[in-house]
């Protein structure tokens, strides 16, 4: 358990702040993110058959994403620095949470983004006030962009792992899990991966806070959870090599998830590898249908990424990776609402609708 003195009385991320990037009686650039519920769900675990299972429901954060923690420590060590703008590749909830931390902040930012982005991720940046720009592609595809357009302006480029703060606002997720229970870790981590810094951050947390005392060495399985769509980091382990090679032609419903080849991959493989995890994926259908029935029993409204760990968790537990007695965390990266027409796809379609003429995105079955 740490002292006192490292945790401090706020009621966001920046409780921790005497092991963050920020200098004496600095104020950080803060729209309450963090500390962030560890629910219970016992019904599920029930039916699923775990001993004890809880979601840290980072989709309550701020812009309604786990990305708001690294955002607001990137953009208060760039503000610090007196940088003249941002820019930012996203697959969408970066995008909008480092939109919402720069206004706060009073800095310019342009982002680009996949034409595929869900809408209401992209009508939430336009209405933070950002430069968007729509990308055709993914968002490898508007790395280029972004990085070209930083040249060119001298704008700081907050892409994953390109800058070394984004990654300490992340870490505070896997503090925040410790103290939530008793300073103690679960024996399984289930994360969505798609750049997988979260994942990072935590297992850096880790690190630190063994080091510090605050925690013994025991350390749970990280189970990096990907679509079948956009499994690259699942490709890797599988075959026993450090890094990941680009996924071709990559699609899922998860936007999140759909990065075809993640900058950090070999610290994401090194983490689940160190741990005696694994790394999964699960389909689109299978991921939706998940998170219906997460939201109809228990009232959790997650986004896809967060429910294609309830498809992994039944996974490993039915081919005997896990045992019914380990405790289990999974984390839901954001809010289900953004997500509505994705999910809408589930349900039986009413002729002449909006959802009839586009299609739909998969099949119901």
């Amino acid at each position: 358990m740490p002292p006192r003195t490292a945790v401090t009385s706020r009621w966001d991320m920046w409780r921790y702040a005497p092991v963050m990037p920020l200098k004496n009686n600095e104020e950080p650039v803060s729209l309450g993110e963090g500390l962030t519920p560890l629910q219970e769900l016992p019904k599920l675990a029930s039916q699923i058959g775990v001993a004890r299972l809880w979601v840290k429901d980072e989709g309550l954060n701020p812009t309604a994403s786990f990305k708001a923690r690294g955002m607001s420590a990137a953009v208060t060590r760039a503000k610090g620095s007196g940088v003249p703008g941002f820019v930012v590749p996203t697959a969408g909830n970066a995008g909008a949470a480092l939109t919402a931390y720069a206004a706060a902040a009073g800095i310019p930012v342009r982002v680009y983004a996949p034409e595929t982005t869900p809408k209401p991720i992209l009508d939430t940046i336009r209405t933070l006030g950002a430069d968007l720009q729509l990308v055709q592609g993914h968002i490898g595809d508007a790395g280029k962009q972004a990085r070209a357009y930083a040249a060119e302006t001298g704008y700081f480029d907050v892409s994953t792992l390109r800058e070394p703060y984004r990654i300490e606002g992340k870490k505070t997720m896997g503090i925040e899990l410790a103290e939530q229970l008793g300073w103690t870790l679960p024996d399984a981590i289930f994360y969505p991966t798609g750049g997988g810094v979260g994942m990072i951050g935590m297992w850096k947390a880790f690190a630190e806070m063994e080091a510090l005392g605050w925690i013994g060495p025991k350390r749970p399985k990280m189970i990096a959870v990907q679509a079948e769509g956009c499994q690259p980091v699942v490709r890797a382990f599988e075959l026993g090599t450090p890094r990941s090679e680009f996924w071709k032609n990559a699609s899922t419903v998860a936007a999140g998830l759909r990065v075809p080849k993640p900058l950090g991959d070999f610290l994401v493989l090194d983490a689940v590898r160190s741990s005696g995890g694994t790394a999964i994926a699960v389909s689109d259908a299978d991921l939706l249908d998940a998170g219906i029935q997460l939201a109809s029993d228990e009232g959790l409204f997650v986004a896809p990424e967060g429910a294609a760990c309830v498809v992994a968790l039944e996974k490993l537990l039915a081919s005997g990776f896990l045992k019914s007695s380990e405790r289990i965390v999974i984390y839901n990266t954001g809010a289900g609402l953004k997500y509505l027409e994705a999910y809408s796809t589930r349900f039986p379609r009413e002729a002449g609708s909006e959802q009839d003429k586009l299609g739909g995105l998969i099949t119901p079955r």
